[in-house]
Order: structure tokens, then C-alpha cells, then sequence
């Protein structure tokens, strides 16, 4: 089985119960066709890049699963079949993909490093 991730963007004139029934109808599916560790990131509303069927902003949603590679076009078409998807994208990821996913679930990524020199810096005087 592959390593997966389906981002996809939701229209944002859905009701809050309605997002949540919709993002709980595509889990289910993935549950219910072998998919395996699904776990999911909700990104909330954001401003497009460009006006998708007339809408500025969007509801950000990911999926992050392992499945067989038969699961990716059934569930392609059931975003398809949906109206309230404007966009989606699913990918497979490599091992460098995956890892980067861990993170971030875990919030290690764009976190800045913070250094722990304390010393205070010499000012240079031109005289």
C-alpha cells in the first residue's frame, strides 16, 4: 500500500454541520474502501490565489492515508461528484514526502530555530 494525500479546497458557503457531515462522508469512504491510518487536517478558510466559480476564499481540508492504488480513483470521483468541492489534488508520496508530513502533523514544521547565543553583539564605531 502507497502513502497518500488528498488536499482538497470546499466551497465556503457550507454550513459549519454541513463541512463537518461532507469531510466525514469522505473519511468514511476511505475507511470503508482499505484505506489505513487516515487521519486528517483541517486548514480552515483562506483567500484564493484566484477566483474559483466566483469565490475568493475556500475551506482548506487535507487527507493523509495509506490505500491501495485502486482507492485513489473511486475516491476522485466522489470529489468529482460532490458540488461543494471547487478544487482538489491527491498525491502519493515518496519516502521524503512522508516524512515531511510526519513532521508535520507533529508542528515541526515552520517553526523558526531559535539560537541560544545570548551574547550581546560588539557595535563597531567608525571614527
Amino acid at each position: 500500500m502507497n502513502r497518500y494525500e488528498s488536499t482538497i479546497i470546499i466551497t465556503p458557503v457550507l454550513s459549519d454541520e454541513d463541512l463537518k457531515n461532507r469531510l466525514k462522508s469522505f473519511r468514511d469512504f476511505l475507511e470503508k474502501n482499505g484505506a489505513t491510518n487516515v487521519t486528517d487536517e483541517h486548514w480552515g478558510l483562506k483567500k484564493l490565489a484566484y477566483p474559483i466559480e466566483k469565490k475568493r476564499t475556500g475551506v482548506y481540508h487535507i487527507f493523509d492515508f495509506e490505500a491501495p492504488g485502486d482507492v485513489i480513483e473511486k475516491l476522485e470521483l466522489q470529489y468529482k461528484r460532490d458540488e461543494s468541492i471547487l478544487r482538489f489534488l491527491t498525491i502519493s508520496l515518496d519516502k521524503y514526502g512522508v516524512e515531511y508530513a510526519d513532521k508535520r502533523k507533529k508542528g515541526q514544521v515552520g517553526k523558526s530555530k531559535v539560537k541560544k547565543d545570548n551574547k550581546p553583539k560588539e557595535e563597531v564605531i567608525n571614527g
